[in-house]
């Protein structure tokens, strides 16, 4: 099966810029988006043989996450369950057969680390709901995570130091969360690929290559031998981060 998450930096813009040309070309099983930046009803869009499910942040024009799938899952959960969390539509959660289909959109600790206490807190929260579901079912988690786990996973490493998505507490919680039980998909099968799925709209950074990978598809453990490929595709516009995929034997 095959799997795309992709960061679109708002839907309805990225819809103007060849979306739904890039939708048909990836064709993917379940294509997991983030950063929606929308409200429902703003936008009618549909594909043949998909279903969708949406999670809209309670302010308008930020955040949100949605799922388009091929395999009607067989039951929905949006959120965390845990109220300090789910008012900005973070969360989608698939359940299917044999599998759990996560998707997030992991909130960013903003200039100066001045929300770097929430991040933490929703760290432990976010985990310990992906281990209760791991109980259950392998999980794939996939999504902008906000976070470049280590310095191949950023393009200048020195200076982000302490930056919001680079900072000694957010990678810690990563690798945390590594250590618990799950395998980073990208980097397990290409440990020295230095390839980015985000880049800052300023200081023509994506010319540059001056990018960051913070986008993910986390696997269970026991998944690892059923990973057939993981890929980031750079040659893909529309946002400010490019689709990542991972295709798994399930």
């Amino acid at each position: 099966m095959k799997f795309i998450s992709w960061n679109v930096n708002g839907l309805r813009a990225c819809v103007g810029k060849e979306f739904k040309e890039s939708f048909a070309k990836l064709d993917a099983d379940f294509f997991c988006l983030q950063e929606t930046k929308m409200q429902e009803g703003q936008l009618d869009i549909a594909f043949e043989s998909y279903e969708s499910y949406w999670n809209y942040a309670d302010k308008k024009g930020y955040s949100g996450t949605a799922i388009f799938t091929k395999h009607k899952p067989l039951n929905v959960t949006y959120g965390l369950g845990i109220d300090e969390h789910d008012h900005e539509g973070r969360v989608i959660t698939l359940e299917m057969d044999t599998f759990y289909l996560v998707t997030v959109y992991t909130p960013n600790s903003q200039d100066g680390l001045k929300r770097l206490e929430y991040r933490m807190k929703w760290e432990d929260d976010f985990q310990n709901y992906i281990k209760s579901l791991d109980k259950k079912k392998p999980v794939l988690v996939c999504g902008d995570l906000n976070v470049a786990h280590e310095e191949i996973d950023l393009k200048n490493p020195k200076t982000n130091h302490k930056n919001a998505g680079f900072s000694d507490e957010e990678r810690a919680k990563m690798t945390q969360f590594l250590n618990s039980g799950f395998i980073d998909s990208f980097r397990t099968l290409y440990p020295e690929q230095v390839t980015y799925s985000w880049w800052s709209y300023r200081f023509k950074a994506r010319e540059k290559n001056a990018g960051w990978r913070i986008d993910y598809f986390l696997l269970s453990e026991r998944l690892r031998e059923q990973l057939i490929d993981a890929k980031i595709h750079t040659d893909i516009f529309g946002s400010d981060h490019c689709p990542v995929e991972v295709e798994v034997n399930l």
